[in-house]
């Protein structure tokens, strides 16, 4: 080998030692620095005719493993997800307070039950009366507390998504400017890894708000989709576009606008639509968690709320609609029932219409048998008959959908009473619940009690009126939606048939279930789906019942928003209807005595029993919001265990990535010897050829 030769590759040995100690520097400057890939210095063997030549110094690389890296990604997005689920299922279990808590719901429930069996022993007296009223409200407003609660865990959440759009928004910007730049560094030849580790970073914060997919690309860009396969950066730069986003919008709604992608320049002025949505939880991460409770977990929530007031109201009314007080009433007036009196009457058994004196004595009475009257009968019917029955000493009349029975004469008062053997019933309910004639709590946005209707009565609803009804699965993704458009004059029948027509149909099948309440089982596989009334202009024959109150879909509109105990009754506990009327007194005999507390003991005997809830089966009220307050602290936990394993997860996957694209201080040290050796040992060769040269000098001299 030639003296140059040697010469050469000694100094190509020292420029390579040079170019690995700066390597070397770098990553232990930048040992504590998150997301820092360590350098290494690219070196390759010159060979130059054949033979060896030296080293060639190439560009730095960075040090990193892309699968190792989309780990990280892909772990990051069920972290971000869990982590915001956790966060927020635990804030609900706290609203609800601690299991076996006095404040619980659970707890005000029973309590109900322990003051009507409280004033069975008492004779009725004013004070325990007033503490079982005094329970029934705090129930309710409890109830009525948590619901408030939920809608402003609702809000948040809806604050939190549009902050997380902005930031998924800036996050895809930064990716793509810094796309361009390591883009532009690769086509040069140099070095890129400070800006592809700026952008490893943007992509793993990325990641914990929304999963996604990480493509790398031979000019060095990286394209990026979510998981459900939407497109959110290629050679062009998309945002989302979130109507509610700035709007100053966070309280909760029934629908929120759906999130769309738009193509945008470099700086993030967004243009056309791309056709593509975020619409559910299945977008995963952050983003996808607070859908998830916006959508599907809080309003579920709140939907069995009503339901549990539902079975509350249904089992308190029964019981002091078959009471009255002593003395009775002067007056009985209903709640808005949404009939007119052309309607199919639709009872059956028996229920018996009295007028007593002050002191309780039969006044007058009439036994009303719905059968006799017929299948054909209509309210107005009903009313005829008890007019005629009581020949004056009381009047009843149907108005705006509102039954009323007032009693003829100075102190003389009125009451409904069931049969013992065959009870009056529609729906399963007594006439004189149905029409709200004794109720102990009111709404005025509910009927509180199942319609009743069968296909061929008339729904009442005009055309021009509509129903907006959304599907959505277990996760709280949109399926479809229907804009229900009742016509005049059709049936409720008609009604079943155009939802099983609509594109609801293709996921389940609508009908009305015995109590007249409609009804959807969802297809075998879509086990969880849940309809959701987004808008309601209908309103049946004027009476101002909506579809949405009346079908019975969804407990949201149970009426438990403006529900309260009768006012009277608790301004005065006195006016609890305890004592039950003796229908079988003649007149003139004593009807209702003082002291009667079987009305109690009812009240007792029926919160014990179960309560037909529709599609949430037949339950006890307590048992059914003990369940519910122990699903809401069963999935509280179950979130903060998904989320204990997903930071393990993501702890793992970090570990693992760094573990080998990070700077470990003890390998850089040693390779920092081994260099300096090298080094030396070049800069010894060409000490030696330079020594060399000097005794060939010194030959030819």
């Amino acid at each position: 080998m030639a003296l140059n030769d040697i010469l050469g590759t000694a100094a190509s040995g020292l420029a390579a030692a040079q170019a690995g100690l700066k390597a070397v520097s770098n990553n232990i400057a930048n040992v504590g620095v998150t997301g820092y890939a360590r350098e290494k210095v690219n070196l390759s063997t010159s060979v130059m005719g054949g033979t060896v030549t030296g080293v060639n110094v190439g560009e730095f690389e960075r040090v990193a493993d892309r699968f190792l890296e989309a780990t990280v990604y892909r772990r990051a997005g069920d972290y971000g997800k869990a982590e915001v689920q956790s966060s927020y299922l635990d804030r609900l279990q706290s609203l609800l307070g601690e299991p076996g808590s006095k404040s619980g719901l659970p707890a005000r429930l029973d309590a109900i039950n322990a003051s009507a069996i409280a004033m069975t022993g008492s004779q009725s007296s004013a004070q325990t009366s007033a503490v079982f009223i005094g329970n029934v409200s705090d129930a309710i407003s409890s109830m009525q507390q948590i619901t408030k609660d939920v809608e402003g865990l609702r809000s948040d959440v809806e604050s939190e998504v549009s902050n997380s759009i902005d930031k998924i928004n800036s996050l895809l910007q930064r990716i793509y400017d810094l796309n361009g730049t390591v883009s532009q560094a690769t086509g040069l030849g140099r070095n890129a890894s400070g800006a592809a580790d700026q952008r490893m970073s943007a992509i793993e914060e990325l990641s914990g708000m929304l999963s996604v997919n990480v493509r790398d690309q031979p000019d060095g860009r990286v394209i990026i989709e979510t998981t459900s396969g939407q497109m959110l950066l290629d050679s062009r730069l998309r945002q989302l576009d979130y109507p509610n986003k700035g709007s100053g919008v966070g309280n909760a709604q029934a629908t929120y606008p759906d999130i769309s992608i738009r193509f945008s320049d470099k700086n993030g002025n967004q243009g056309a639509l791309t056709g593509e949505k975020l619409d559910s939880a299945a977008v995963g991460g952050k983003l996808g968690g607070l859908l998830d409770l916006r959508d599907r977990a809080l309003p579920s929530f709140s939907e069995q709320l009503g339901v549990t007031f539902s079975g509350l109201s249904e089992a308190l009314n029964a019981v002091s609609n078959e009471g009255t007080t002593v003395p009775p009433p002067a007056s009985l007036t209903g709640r808005q029932s949404g009939l007119v009196g052309t309607d199919r009457l639709g009872f059956t058994g028996k229920a018996t219409f009295s007028v007593a004196s002050s002191s309780g004595t039969m006044v007058a009475k009439t036994e009303i048998d719905f059968d006799a009257l017929g299948p054909g009968a209509t309210v107005n019917d009903m009313v005829n008959a008890i007019n005629a029955g009581l020949g004056g000493a009381a009047t009843a009349s149907f108005t705006n959908g509102v039954l009323s029975f007032t009693a003829a004469g100075a102190g003389n008062g009125v009451a409904i009473s069931q049969s013992a053997t065959t009870p009056s019933s529609r729906a399963g309910i007594g006439v004189s619940q149905y029409f709200g004639m004794n109720d102990l709590i009111q709404s005025g946005s509910s009927t509180l009690v199942p319609t009743g209707f069968t296909a061929s009565d008339p729904h009442g609803f005009t055309t021009g009126q509509t129903a907006q009804v959304i599907l959505r699965d277990s996760s709280g993704l949109a399926l479809t939606s229907y804009t229900l458009q009742p016509t005049t004059g059709g049936t409720m029948g008609d009604i079943i048939t155009e939802l099983n027509g609509s594109d609801l149909g293709k996921f389940g099948s609508f009908s009305l279930d015995s109590r007249g309440r409609v009804r959807f089982d969802p297809a075998s596989g879509l086990s969880g789906a849940t309809l959701t009334m987004a808008s309601d202009s209908t309103d049946r024959l004027g009476s101002g019942r909506s579809f949405s109150s009346l079908s019975g879909l969804s407990g949201i509109n149970s009426g438990l928003d403006v529900a309260k105990v009768r006012t009277d009754i608790a301004n005065s506990p006195t006016k609890l209807p305890l004592a039950r009327v003796d229908t079988s007194a003649a007149v003139g005999s004593k009807a209702i005595g003082a002291g009667d507390t079987r009305g109690a003991t009812a009240f007792a005997d029926k919160l014990a029993s179960a309560i037909d809830l529709g599609k949430d089966g037949v339950v006890t009220v307590g048992r059914f919001s003990t369940a519910l307050l122990g699903r809401a602290g069963l999935e509280a936990s179950q979130a903060q265990n998904r989320f204990n394993d997903a930071d393990a997860r993501k702890s793992d996957a970090v570990n693992r990535r760094d573990s080998y694209s990070g700077v470990n201080i003890d390998e850089e040290l040693s390779q920092m010897v081994v260099l300096q050796n090298s080094y030396s040992a070049s800069a010894r060769v060409m000490s030696t050829a330079s020594q060399m040269y000097d005794t060939l000098l010194q030959m030819v001299r």
